[in-house]
């Protein structure tokens, strides 16, 4: 049986929102409709539409019959988000500590691609990969509600995660450690350093962020 393919709007969607993610768009570059429409093969009403959704994240402005604007992440902005991202993985964190032997295998996985990509100094890949992660945390605590804020909150900041590590390979590998130590914890550790590590790691963000600016 033939899978259906995405509707042509989602396929958009999802292309020019990976290429803001991983930075390939950056902030305040500008996109046209006509552009669009050419790169991905259609025609351009579902090029609006996907744009349409993307401004309701947040992501572009858009400018009528012209195009969009990418919507540039402040420091201020991405400070904001790192902090929201703080309460919610800590709380996380303890709420999935009874489950975490139920993720583990995922995110072995997840740590495998992350070392892939830091091997073929793939940033793109090692940035959703990382995202990945701390989703899978963050989902076994069984919240869907703060799922989706969570998931919202890592959108808006993964433009600047992507551009930090693009700068540097040390801060590739010291995330990597990070997510290994996350990972040895949750399988030898107990609840209490999970949590205070979980909340180190999101703070070490912090402070490269303000020592950024």
């Amino acid at each position: 049986m033939t899978a259906t393919a995405p509707p042509a709007s989602l396929r958009v969607y999802d292309v020019v929102k990976q290429d803001i993610l991983d930075g390939t768009r950056a902030g305040g570059s500008f996109v046209t409709e006509g552009e669009l429409a050419e790169a991905t093969g259609v025609s351009r009403t579902p090029v609006r539409e996907a744009l349409l959704r993307l401004e309701a994240e947040g992501l572009v402005r858009l400018y009528p019959k012209k195009g969009a604007l990418v919507v540039p992440v402040t420091a201020d902005a991405a400070r904001e988000v790192l902090e929201a991202r703080l309460v919610i993985e800590e709380w996380a964190a303890g709420a999935m500590w009874s489950r975490r032997l139920e993720v583990v295998d995922d995110l072995v996985g997840v740590l495998a691609e992350m070392t892939a990509a830091r091997r073929a100094d793939d940033v793109a890949a090692f940035v959703r990969h990382d995202r990945r992660f701390h989703e899978v945390v963050v989902a076994a605590a069984g919240n869907s509600v703060l799922l989706h804020t969570y998931q919202s909150l890592r959108d808006r900041q993964l433009t600047i995660v992507a551009a930090q590590m693009r700068m540097s390979g040390a801060r590739l590998d010291e995330a990597l450690r990070g997510h290994r130590e996350l990972l040895a914890l949750m399988r030898t550790g107990t609840k209490s350093e999970f949590v205070r590590a979980v909340r180190h790691h999101v703070e070490g963000a912090i402070e490269r962020l303000r020592g950024a600016r």
